[in-house]
This record gives structure tokens, C-alpha cells and sequence, in this order.
């Protein structure tokens, strides 16, 4: 896994694409899931996707909202990252994620009708 060091979770991971192994594209860092170290440091262990992930990190009435309207977050071990640039490529396909059905159905019946969506991983 090829990563800025040192790797700086709101300008390296938070709100950039996810695309999987083929370039598909999987969503957006909402939010990080941290673990400490031994060291007294924190580490990465998960980025999550979906509204309720980044109505989460709003909060206030706004983030309430989002919950509301689409429930749902998609969790993405940090292991199965393989690079961080301007974007985050996966290591896997975006099949084997458990993507919220509401998520699946608006990639596929309106984001992926927009023009260019297909080329996220570019």
C-alpha cells in the first residue's frame, strides 16, 4: 500500500473518492474509524462511507437530516487500501462490499448516468 507520510486524515482521506481495483467507483471517505497505538498515537483502522457516516461527523440538524434520508454506512478496513493519492484505490472489487441497497440503486440508475461518471478512477 503506497501512502503520504505522514498521512494527514483530513487532507489525505476525508471527502475523496473511493474507487475500487477496476476503477469502479464505491463512494466517498464520509469519516475515519481510529484505534490507538501503544505509543499513546492513533491509527487507521476503517474508512466509512454513506450518509449516516457523514451525518455523523456534521452532526447538529443537518446531520440529523441526513440520517433520515438515507440511513447506512459502508465500512472499508484500512487493509484493503492499496493507494492513497488523489483518490483512494481499493484492493478489491466493489462487489464484495456491503453497500447500503439505496446507495447501489442510485450509482446505478442516476450517478452513473451522469457524463465522465464512469471515469472516477482516472
Amino acid at each position: 500500500m503506497t501512502a503520504p507520510d505522514p498521512l494527514r486524515i483530513e487532507f489525505h482521506l476525508l471527502d475523496r473518492q473511493i474507487v475500487d481495483v477496476e476503477g469502479q467507483l464505491v463512494g466517498k471517505v464520509d469519516d475515519v474509524e481510529l484505534a490507538p497505538t501503544p505509543d499513546g498515537s492513533y491509527r487507521v483502522v476503517a474508512l466509512l462511507a454513506g450518509r449516516q457516516a457523514l451525518a455523523d461527523r456534521v452532526g447538529g440538524l443537518l446531520g440529523r437530516v441526513l440520517r433520515w434520508l438515507r440511513p447506512g454506512t459502508v465500512r472499508i478496513t484500512y487493509d484493503h487500501v492499496r493507494d492513497v493519492g488523489n483518490h483512494v484505490t481499493l484492493s478489491l472489487r466493489a462487489e464484495v462490499l456491503d453497500v447500503p441497497p439505496l446507495e447501489t440503486l442510485l450509482r446505478e440508475r442516476v450517478i452513473g448516468r451522469i457524463p465522465g461518471a464512469g471515469r472516477a478512477g482516472e
